[in-house]
Formats: structure tokens, C-alpha cells, sequence
């Protein structure tokens, strides 16, 4: 790959530069292979993004640099929070007045997958200090990943509200516990102090974000219509603002999006048609996101004492997901069948991880090498797998709207958009 990028740098002088070019046709690439997976699989088109990413990282593309840093990590930040904001947009904190035992469900569920991997990566020998930040890596769901897998299967009902809402949560978590944990990677003796200092800080700086995002769309959406093309750029522009605050402040930028949209939630509880507001340009960030995310996991270094840690990772996250949303389903107004299949639907890692992954590489690249060399095969394993696993959560609970057929090949067009 390195080769021919050279050749055609020889003679291609592109006014964007050559790195446009690339990204440009990888992403064209990544389109039509996200077409044709869901055409002819019925699968999501997250599989095909996801594995164009991993066929151009493996073959050494450059255009991705590891640990994420400059326009690649303000792109992939900018297209996690569009996808937060609008999860945090769905969640009403009412709800959890109502049904207090979701939000029981949500931390039995985080708290034993921390748990559960961290102790197996120690039974394993893996070192404590790489031990808790690849339980964190862990505890991060994928809504990314979930909500484009309900938007391509036209999904809707109780499991996917639920799982859609304990991904969103489990994020949030894993956001400030891994922002503050890369704090204090570094640190040999760490007292209370430090321990809470830093969570603070992480969510003093969001929420502060967060308020001041918020607010200004409540303000917004009193003259100006939730529809209007108009609102859709101020609502892009607002969060590419707050993204590139918030991580300049010391918050989260991701964390401080998923917190915007629920306090809007509060402010303005009125429902607004959010997929039709950003259009082409969410779904273009989006694909960008999961292109980029694969590209980046696929060049971690493949080894085989490695592989054993990390498929021991994803089998025990995989059963803590399961066993967690169990044990908190008591009382939560979902059957025993609904939870297993919303523990199925919260398998997928993704974006998130990787972001997490990204920070403690960039605080202590000693220790952060060894993070990353579990961290990233298991982030490329489960983007792909997981949305495999949570499209047939989604239709074994019976709440896609389509059924699980390729199209016909004589259809015309694109059918497949809900």
C-alpha cells in the first residue's frame, strides 16, 4: 500500500492534498460495500464500512494514525457526539422515576463487566495497570453501532428502546471513569483525592459543555422550526463547536454531547424528527467513523499469545453483558426473554472503545502499547460481530418492521433506508 501511495504521489498533486484522495475513494469504496452487504445479507451496512476499514488497515493504508490525534480524532469525536446527542435526545429523566430498576439494571450491568474482565485479565497475568483501563475499554457499549443496526432493520419496541437506553448509559459511564482513569495512569501512589479529583473535573467541564449546548438550542427551537434545513446546520455547527471545546477544557467531548441531548430532552420534551434534520452529512460522519475506527484496529500487532487474551475478553464481556441485564431485570417490566435478547444487543464495541483505547496510549504510550495491542483487535472483532449479534437480538425479539431477506435483484434503487 505504502508503494503505491508513493507512485501516485509522484505525479498526483491534488489541491486538497493526496490524503483527501485516499479517504475520498476509501469512503466511496465503504458505500458500496455497505449498500451491497445489506442488499444481498441483509446484514447492517456497518459490516461493509467495517470491513473496508479492515481490508484497507491490514493492507497498510496511511491515511489513519494510531493513537488518534489532529483532524482524524476531531472527525471521530464530532461523529460520536452527533450519535450521543441524539441518544442522550431519547432518554427522559422521568423515566427513571417511573422504572428506577432500568437504572439498577444499567450499573448491575457495567459493574459486573468491569469486574468480570479485569479479574480474568489478572487470572490471565496481565499486569493490573493494563488490567482496569481494558475493563473500562470493555464496559463501553456501542451505540454508534446499535442505532444504525434498528435504522437499517426498521426496528422499534421495548428490547430496542432498552438496550438502545443501557448502551447510552453504560457510555457515559465508561466516558468519565476512562477519561479520569488516563489522568492518573502515570501515578504511583494515589490517594482518594486523586482519584476523585479527576472524575470531577471530566464532569464538571461536560456538563458545564453541555448546559451551554443545550441551552442555545432551546432558545433555537423557540423561533425556528425542529424541520427547517437551517436548524439541521446550527444543530452540526453547535456540536462541532462544543466538540472542540469540551477536549480543550479537559471534558469529554463525546460525554459532553450525550449530556446536551438529555438536558435538552428536559427542556424541550416535545418530540422533533431528528434523522431527517442531519441527512446526508450525519449518515457521511457516521460511515466516516466506523471506516476509520476499523482502518486504525486492524493495524494493531496480530500475535498469537495476544489472541488468547483477547478472545477471552470478548467471551466474558459477551456473558457479563448477558448475565448482568439478567440479574438486573427484576422488577424492570421487561420478560426474562426481552433481556437476554437487549444483553445480546449491547455486545457491539466500537467507536467509543477505541476513543478510550486512544486516551490512555496518548497519557502513557508504555503502558498504553500494552493496552493497546488487546484493546484494538478486540474493538474490531466485536464492531463486526456485534452488529452481527444485535441484528438477530433485533429480529429474534420480533421487532424489525422488515423481514430478513435479500432484495430481489430486479429492485430498483436503495429500498433499504427506513
Amino acid at each position: 500500500m505504502n508503494d503505491i501511495l508513493s507512485f501516485w504521489a509522484q505525479w498526483l498533486r491534488p489541491s486538497a492534498g493526496l490524503p483527501t484522495v485516499q479517504w475520498s475513494l476509501l469512503l466511496a469504496v465503504a458505500a458500496v460495500a455497505g449498500y451491497l452487504c445489506q442488499r444481498h445479507t441483509g446484514l447492517p451496512k456497518v459490516v461493509g464500512y467495517s470491513l473496508v476499514g479492515t481490508a484497507a488497515g491490514l493492507a497498510g493504508f496511511s491515511g489513519a494514525v494510531w493513537p488518534l490525534q489532529g483532524i482524524g480524532l476531531f472527525l471521530l469525536e464530532l461523529g460520536v457526539s452527533i450519535v450521543l446527542f441524539e441518544c442522550g435526545a431519547r432518554i427522559p429523566l422521568r423515566w427513571f422515576r417511573h422504572n428506577p430498576m432500568v437504572l439498577v439494571q444499567s450499573i448491575a450491568e457495567s459493574a459486573l463487566t468491569y469486574f468480570a474482565v479485569y479479574w480474568v485479565l489478572v487470572w490471565l497475568d496481565v499486569p493490573t495497570r493494563v488490567a482496569g483501563p481494558l475493563a473500562l475499554v470493555a464496559l463501553a457499549a456501542s451505540p454508534a453501532v446499535l442505532t444504525r443496526v434498528v435504522a437499517d432493520t426498521r426496528a422499534a419496541g421495548p428490547v430496542t428502546e432498552r438496550a438502545i437506553v443501557l448502551a447510552t448509559l453504560s457510555t457515559l459511564y465508561a466516558l468519565t471513569l476512562g477519561s479520569a482513569r488516563a489522568e492518573q495512569i502515570n501515578r504511583q501512589s494515589i490517594t482518594l483525592m486523586d482519584t476523585v479529583y479527576p472524575v470531577v473535573v471530566v464532569l464538571g467541564v461536560s456538563i458545564i459543555v453541555a448546559a451551554v449546548l443545550s441551552l442555545l438550542l432551546r432558545m433555537a427551537l423557540r423561533f425556528m422550526s425542529p424541520t427547517s434545513e437551517n436548524t439541521s446546520m446550527l444543530l452540526l455547527a453547535l456540536i462541532a463547536a462544543g466538540t472542540a471545546v469540551a477536549a480543550h477544557m479537559g471534558g469529554s467531548a463525546p460525554l459532553a454531547a450525550l449530556l446536551g441531548g438529555m438536558l435538552l430532552k428536559q427542556l424541550n420534551p416535545r418530540p422533533w424528527a431528528w434523522p431527517r434534520q442531519l441527512g446526508n452529512a450525519s449518515s457521511l460522519l457516521t460511515m466516516l467513523m466506523f471506516v476509520l475506527v476499523s482502518t486504525v484496529a486492524a493495524q494493531a500487532d496480530w500475535s498469537g499469545p495476544v489472541a488468547g487474551v483477547v478472545l477471552a475478553l470478548i467471551a466474558v464481556r459477551l456473558l457479563a453483558k448477558a448475565v448482568g441485564v439478567g440479574l438486573g431485570n427484576v422488577g424492570s417490566g421487561a420478560s426474562w426473554r426481552q433481556a437476554l435478547w437487549v444483553g445480546c444487543a449491547m455486545t457491539p464495541m466500537s467507536s467509543i472503545a477505541l476513543l478510550i483505547a486512544s486516551q490512555f496510549v496518548v497519557a502513557s504510550p508504555s503502558t498504553g502499547h500494552l493496552i493497546s495491542r488487546v484493546a484494538l483487535p478486540a474493538i474490531l472483532l466485536m464492531e463486526v460481530l456485534g452488529a452481527v449479534i444485535a441484528t438477530v437480538a433485533v429480529y429474534r425479539a420480533g421487532e424489525s418492521s422488515k423481514p430478513w431477506a435479500p432484495l430481489s435483484r430486479g429492485g430498483n434503487g436503495d429500498t433499504s433506508e427506513p
